[in-house]
């Protein structure tokens, strides 16, 4: 288990800094500078100058690189090009709503996803089953912010029980708070769930075929005890599987679903950023996007130990 853990923690660590030279590498290249963006076009070539000295971009890449890596491992993000204001502070406060926003979505994906996907293959050959895989269908050929409009259009715009955007802090007030996360944290977690649903209906025909199913019900057991004592575990391997992949998907999408119903959240943080062309702001966040990728992945190859006892020998 330790030797494991020592394995997947090197694993961590090298992909952790592939990515910050891939994302730093690949901001260095995009068109546009800096200075001319904080100072203007009317800008002299002095200021400029005097800008990327303050700035560093004037230095080499690599020390530029070094410069920031190494204030990111000891927890510095920089200095905002724009605004002039550190970079964490501002990181930090945004993350906190997206961490709400991505953590409620997860849960109700997962409460959705594995009953109807058990049911769905369970009663794969009625038309309830039918019927579950059918909609699991849809919900994956519909995008998250086509589901955003029409949640918005139904429940704000036509009955008014829900406010059609923005977000209030739980510690401001808790109904507020609520109100303003219910149709963002539905819209992301419906459609990770259709997704999820899919490969949980898999996972539990693949499992439900097995021969020591087949022994279990012939010594007795009804299907339903059959699945819960023998065949949920074996589902649940490539199930975390998924959920890890799912992790990402879903970050990408909260990034969408923040800019629809104008919650401050690290997506709306980026996109600003990506516009202003405040590199260290887009650096910054992308990188602690990939820091939450890579630390659920951790804890998700931890957690096949604990599900599957073979691999305790590896």
């Amino acid at each position: 288990m330790a030797l494991r853990l020592g394995k997947r923690l090197l694993v961590f660590a090298g992909t952790f800094f592939a990515a910050s030279l891939l994302i730093f590498g690949l901001l260095a290249i995009v068109p546009g500078d800096p200075a001319q963006v904080a100072l203007g076009v009317n800008a002299t070539p002095e200021a400029l100058a005097q800008m990327r000295a303050e700035f560093g971009t004037d230095r080499p890449l690599p020390a530029q690189y070094l410069s920031w890596i190494s204030g990111l491992l000891t927890g510095d993000f920089g200095t905002s090009y724009i605004s002039r204001a550190p970079i964490g502070p501002q990181i930090m406060a945004r993350a906190q709503v997206t961490a709400w926003l991505a953590t409620l979505s997860l849960i109700l994906s997962v409460l959705v996803a594995i009953p109807i996907g058990v049911l769905a293959a369970t009663r794969r050959r009625k038309a309830s089953g039918t019927v579950l895989s059918a909609a699991a269908v849809i919900g994956i050929a519909v995008p998250s912010f086509i589901l955003a409009l029409i949640l918005i259009t139904t429940f704000a715009v036509r009955l008014g029980w829900l406010p059609s955007g923005g977000w209030v802090a739980p510690s401001e007030s808790p109904i507020g708070f609520a109100k303003s996360i219910v149709m963002p944290v539905v819209t992301l977690g419906l459609v990770q769930a259709a997704l999820l649903s899919r490969y949980v209906r898999s996972a539990t025909l693949e499992v439900l075929n097995q021969d020591y199913m087949r022994t279990a019900r012939a010594k007795g057991l009804t299907a339903r005890q059959a699945y819960l004592r023998h065949g949920m575990r074996n589902t649940l391997i490539p199930i975390l599987t998924v959920l890890g992949l799912m992790v990402a998907a879903l970050l990408v999408d909260t990034i969408i679903v923040e800019k629809v119903f104008v919650v401050p959240g690290l997506g709306d943080l980026l996109l600003t950023g990506a516009t202003n062309r405040d590199q260290l702001m887009v650096q910054g966040i992308v990188m602690v996007i990939v820091t939450v990728v890579l630390v659920v992945n951790l804890i998700v190859d931890m957690l096949y130990v604990v599900v599957d006892p073979r691999l305790r020998r590896t």
